[in-house]
């Protein structure tokens, strides 16, 4: 077999496989997901009316433009992903349980958190002063949610009871009814408080 000859089969072969799996498997696995799953095939997106405010699967923060969380909104788990919640930097703090500037961080936000929604700080959940382990976690835990209910419906002027039971009505079950926890996606509750008022 010639050398020119190998060359052309090595090129043929090449543009085949690039057509077959680059191209075609590429425009299959697109259109599956879009005919079996198009809400997660096009990143979970979240609307309020024809506007874009998010996705359900990355969180976000809550705060005015000096980082300060805003009272009128439920407050996600803190983010060690760039300067928060920033998708292109996703990860963890990576520090252990017993090291010293985790332990001190922890101590401060449960602080911050307890002075927040005037509660006790034996109150505050983990997961109020823990980040996830991608930094990114949209969700809290249905505990976090219920301890902010109060310092919300006093900001907006709404009765707590009725905070209370947006926040029952948004609580996801675990998963197949026994993986994980339940949890409370932060982005639709408040989508769903803003529509209270």
């Amino acid at each position: 077999m010639s050398t020119t000859r190998t060359y052309w089969v090595a090129i043929r072969a090449m543009l085949l496989f690039t057509l077959v799996l680059g191209i075609g498997y590429t425009a299959v696995i697109t259109g599956i997901g879009q005919v079996i799953l198009p809400a997660q095939a096009n990143g979970s997106v979240v609307r309020s009316g024809d506007e874009v405010v998010g996705s359900a699967l990355i969180g976000q923060s809550f705060a005015d433009a000096d980082g300060n969380p805003l009272p009128e909104w439920f407050q996600p788990r803190p983010s060690a992903a760039g300067d928060g919640y920033d998708a292109g930097a996703s990860s963890g703090s990576n520090l252990g349980p017993e090291n010293e500037d985790l332990v001190a961080a922890i101590s401060e936000r449960k602080a911050q958190v307890a002075a927040f929604n005037g509660v006790s700080e034996s109150d505050v959940p983990a997961d109020a002063v823990t980040a996830s382990g991608s930094g990114l976690d949209p969700h809290i835990s249905p505990e976090y949610a219920r301890l902010q209910v109060a310092r919300i419906a006093e900001a907006r002027g709404l009765p707590a009871s009725e905070v209370a039971d947006l926040v029952e009505s948004r609580i996801q079950a675990r998963d197949f009814g026994y993986l994980g926890e339940p949890t409370v996606n932060v982005l639709q509750l408040n989508l769903a408080l803003e529509e209270l008022g």
